[in-house]
């Protein structure tokens, strides 16, 4: 299965400290979808809205222990669905995403989730040996 990537892990650094392997990838977009911070968090949330499209990273061709610690790694806010996703070229690829569960959506913000500010403000907290930040 392909695992379409939205927020945290599009950063390669914490992909791979999550499932301590390597994945071919591509640039794809979802359309259907919009990503939404979520509040008092640095990492965002996906859900449904027919008019909003999230441009993300499509990881190839996960094994089943990836998908284990994938799991535990967006914890029990998040759940699976399986979604198509569209090439640069408009190719139309399976994957499947997490999305966030609807008891949850209380939970977000208003506006956009900007993977540039990430990157630069909330990137550490995931990786190894920072204990500062709130995983998902």
């Amino acid at each position: 299965m392909n695992l379409f990537a939205y927020g945290t892990l599009m950063c390669e650094e914490i992909f791979q400290s999550v499932l301590e392997h390597r994945y071919l990838h591509i640039y794809v977009t979802l359309n259907g979808y919009r990503r939404s911070p979520v509040r008092g968090q640095v990492y965002p949330a996906l859900l449904r809205d027919e008019a909003a499209s999230v441009e993300g990273i499509l990881y190839l061709d996960l094994d089943d222990q990836a998908w284990t610690r994938l799991d535990h790694f967006e914890g029990a806010m998040y759940q699976r669905e399986n979604v198509e996703v569209e090439t640069v070229t408009g190719d139309r690829l399976p994957a499947t995403t997490y999305v966030i569960r609807p008891e949850h959506d209380e939970l977000l913000d208003q506006g956009e989730w900007s993977f540039a500010e990430f990157l630069e403000t909330g990137k550490s907290r995931f990786l190894p040996g920072d204990e500062t930040g709130d995983q998902p």
